[in-house]
């Protein structure tokens, strides 16, 4: 298995608890293609480094996890898909 990081801005006009939704949907999709999710939950809110698409600030949500196969790009793609996410990035995690 390989060890992936997913992180993905949500708009700040989200609640707490809608953020966690989306956390725990993610992490559904990943645990739904084999894959074994280490920590799913929201990072911090923060500004963005220049406005997207109207947005200044953002909620950060971060994800760790393992999987094998065609479970990130399944990943990427529900990010894709989303018209909620301003940005999202997974990032294959280096293994000693």
């Amino acid at each position: 298995m390989h060890k992936y990081e997913a992180i993905y801005i949500l708009p700040t006009s989200m609640s707490d608890q809608e953020v966690q939704e989306f956390a725990d949907r993610y992490k559904g999709v990943v645990e739904s293609h084999g894959g074994k999710v280490e920590s799913a939950a929201k990072w911090e809110t923060r500004e963005l480094a220049y406005e997207i698409n109207g947005h200044r600030n953002g909620h950060y949500v971060i994800m760790n996890f393992e999987s094998d196969g065609p479970c990130q790009h399944e990943l990427k793609r529900q990010f894709g898909i989303n018209d909620q996410i301003i940005r999202n990035r997974i990032f294959a995690l280096e293994t000693e």
